[in-house]
């Protein structure tokens, strides 16, 4: 039975990279780069994970498909009014691969680099630069990507939230708003959510009050997240992050992007309720279970940590409209109708976020005008850390009862 789910991990740094996953083909990107900017907004990008017997994201036995042309915000159930850029007849002057590369360089300080790749703006993914630096006390890669985002808007202003620590695991997070309005984060992570390598990541992410979206991530390693620590630290201080990330050459890089005109230039408008899931979802718990923990505003994914006093459990819940184009991909022979014509389907299975002895509970559910909710439970705080308990917080039925309550449609 295909399943997907929503991956608020799987949405930070793909939210201060938010583009990095297309960005790279090259596997030179961060897995810590992928995984901070996906926890740093738990206002987090739902993947889709189309067709499968189980999920490859964080609500495993759930498929959450992308609602919007918004790759990096909060998926919208509904959304309208968003802008995208005219056919321009103007050519813009691109800048190579090399220029890239010299950039970085330059901006670095003195010393040694090797394994050089980048893109320049005449392609159509966004720009980036990447290089292993050695300033004589051990090799290091790091970072640039480019890209711009719709201004003044949601996806903006996540791009730069501290992750959520129920996601990612991380030593500091600090945050600056320059003299120009600019947002700035630096991000003390790791090179897993979880610190499961020796790997350090360390992140600064720039967003301008006119969408242009620079980040440049660096590691204590010349490899991948999972490859060897070659140096203690990484190589820049967050103060030498911040000079690099704010050069001007950058913005004049993003400027040189071509437009493209299937991505926004401004925030889709959201057509149903603002009213946080957490807050309904929290409404809907059984008595004796005590809420440690909980995400903030979004209106179509929340989560909160339970204990019961048997340990934590970490729970999760999706709401989507009208999403009967999938409902035959979702809902197989196993699926059971309600007399109202809903339809609910039970998944159980491991977790996947790599925490031991995690598994995950689901209950789908779809209304006959395609209104969806998904819930999932863990026996854990988190989806990435050990199991604390033998099974979740609620039972499946707990979670039919949550999942299929009327207070979803009620929300203002």
């Amino acid at each position: 039975m295909p399943v997907e789910e929503h991956d608020p991990f799987e949405d930070r740094f793909a939210d201060a990279l938010r583009h990095a996953g297309h960005a790279f083909e090259t596997g030179g990107l961060d897995l810590a780069a992928r995984g901070e900017a996906q926890g740093r907004r738990s206002a987090s990008r739902r993947r889709a994970t189309a067709v499968g017997g189980v999920s490859a994201v964080a609500l495993a036995g759930t498929l959450v498909l992308p609602l919007g042309g918004d790759d990096g915000g909060r998926q919208r159930a509904v959304t309208t009014g968003a802008s995208f850029p005219a056919a321009s007849s103007t050519a813009q002057t691109p800048v190579t691969r090399d220029e890239l590369l010299s950039t970085l360089k330059k901006l670095l300080p003195e010393g040694q680099f090797s394994q050089e790749e980048a893109r320049g703006t005449g392609e159509d993914r966004p720009p980036y630069a990447r290089v292993v630096y050695d300033d004589g006390k051990g090799e290091a890669a790091v970072t640039v990507t480019l890209d711009r985002l719709p201004p003044g808007g949601r996806t903006a202003a996540g791009a730069t939230e501290c992750p959520d620590r129920t996601f990612f695991t991380y030593d500091t997070c600090t945050g600056d708003t320059l003299a120009d309005g600019s947002a700035l984060t630096v991000v003390k992570g790791y090179g897993y959510p979880n610190r499961r390598s020796a790997v350090k990541a360390w992140t600064a992410t720039l967003v301008t009050p006119t969408g242009q979206h620079i980040t440049v991530a660096e590691r204590n390693s010349a490899t991948e997240a999972s490859g060897p620590a070659s140096r203690d630290l990484p190589p820049l201080s967050p103060a030498q992050l911040k000079t690099l990330i704010t050069a001007g050459e950058w913005r004049t890089v993003v400027d040189a992007m071509p437009p493209d005109a299937r991505r926004p230039t401004t925030e889709p408008e959201h057509r149903g309720s603002d009213h946080p899931v957490s807050s309904t979802l929290g409404s809907l718990l059984p008595e004796g279970v005590q809420v440690v923990s909980k995400s903030g505003g979004d209106p179509t994914f929340g989560y909160v940590v339970l204990d019961d006093g048997k340990g934590a459990s970490y729970v999760q819940v999706n709401v989507q409209d009208d999403m009967r184009s999938v409902e035959d991909q979702l809902f197989g022979a196993d699926a059971r109708t309600l007399p109202d014509g809903t339809k609910v389907a039970w998944h159980q299975g491991p977790g996947e976020k790599g925490g031991a002895g995690v598994v995950m509970w689901t209950v789908d559910t779809i209304r006959t005008d395609g209104f969806r909710v998904v819930i999932s439970a863990f026996n854990s705080g988190a989806q990435n850390t050990p199991a604390t308990r033998t099974a979740p917080a609620l039972t499946m039925e707990q979670m039919e009862a949550v999942a299929t309550s009327e207070k979803w449609r009620a929300r203002g």
